[in-house]
């Protein structure tokens, strides 16, 4: 049995520590924490004094930054907040229900389709996970998983890092959408050299831009560009009033645009690549309980399957 170190410092100051450190500034760490500064920076003082090391440089007006001391000791004090959570976590739900905080990120066009009907029948299961949610682009989404502020995502499989594990989920097939205008609006299906021979509204959230426009370059083509989106619904909106094609992922319901303007969808007549969706977690960091439920739950609900292979389908 290991003996009692007679640690002086508490999870209190590692706390207050830690939120200096994320905040970059003592006067926002005290907001966040609902102290005031000089409580805050008393903390940090007698943190210092007890592990006998300089911890951060706090400049007035310029705000604290970490000296390298101060950057092991962040590290080494998450580890020890994060544990001290999941024992509380834990004591909470002795009767097996699992309570406490999870955070998924969604890339942006996913969340509607994807991770609603997720979240909702997983809150019914487990009532007491806190679910915190983010949606954002592929960049976004591999940074919060990165640097841990985020348990798991749900993205397209498209230049994720190797320290990423992944659980299959759809596969998704990209179409042209046009205005009920459009000269091709009233063809069954398109190709890619059709739709090559008008302008396109190129929705450009990363990494969807990129991956339209390696489909058309594999083809030998290049389309023309009129403009670049950062939204569905504006993509969709400027198809509707123009003579522009867009190509897209997501397949919604609705056959107008934001505006009721009517849209229409088309199958691509050209060999091109499957979209493939997936829920997306670190294998560097152990995943909590709820994290870890939230794939289980995942596997079992969206692949219809309890091995895990994955769904297909044209529409999520």
């Amino acid at each position: 049995m290991l003996e009692d170190p007679n640690i002086g410092f508490t999870l209190r100051q590692l706390s207050h520590f830690a939120a200096v450190a994320e905040t970059g500034t003592i006067s926002e760490a005290a907001a966040r924490l609902h102290l005031t500064p000089s409580a805050v920076s008393a903390s940090i003082t007698e943190l210092e004094r007890i592990l006998g090391i300089e911890l951060c440089v706090r400049r007035q007006a310029q705000g604290v930054s970490l000296t390298p001391s101060g950057i092991q000791v962040l590290d080494q004090a998450r580890g020890v907040l994060s544990l001290a959570a999941e024992l509380d976590y834990g004591a909470r739900g002795r009767d097996g229900s699992l309570t406490g905080p999870v955070a998924i990120g969604c890339y942006v066009t996913i969340a509607a389709t994807t991770l609603s009907p997720l979240l909702v029948e997983l809150q019914e299961t487990h009532p007491a996970i806190r679910v915190r949610t983010l949606e954002g682009t592929q960049d976004q989404l591999k940074r919060g998983l990165g640097d841990g502020e985020l348990d798991l995502v749900v993205t397209y499989d498209y230049e994720l890092p190797a320290w990423v594990e992944t659980l299959p989920l759809a596969e998704l097939r990209p179409h042209a959408v046009l205005g009920a205008a459009h000269p091709l609006a009233t063809a069954p299906s398109v190709t890619l050299e059709a739709l090559a021979g008008y302008p396109m509204v190129l929705f450009d959230m990363p990494p969807a831009g990129a991956n339209v426009l390696s489909i058309f370059a594999d083809a030998g083509l290049a389309p023309d560009i009129r403009y670049r989106t950062q939204t569905y619904e504006f993509t969709r909106s400027l198809v509707a009033r123009s003579d522009c094609f867009s190509v897209l992922v997501q397949r919604p319901d609705s056959g107008t645009s934001y505006e009721g303007l009517p849209v229409v969808t088309r199958d691509i007549d050209s060999p091109i690549p499957m979209n493939r969706v997936v829920l997306a977690w670190s294998r560097t960091a152990p995943l909590s309980p709820r994290a870890s439920a939230v794939v289980r739950f995942a596997r079992r609900r969206l692949t219809g399957r309890s091995d895990g292979a994955p769904a297909t389908s044209s529409k999520t």
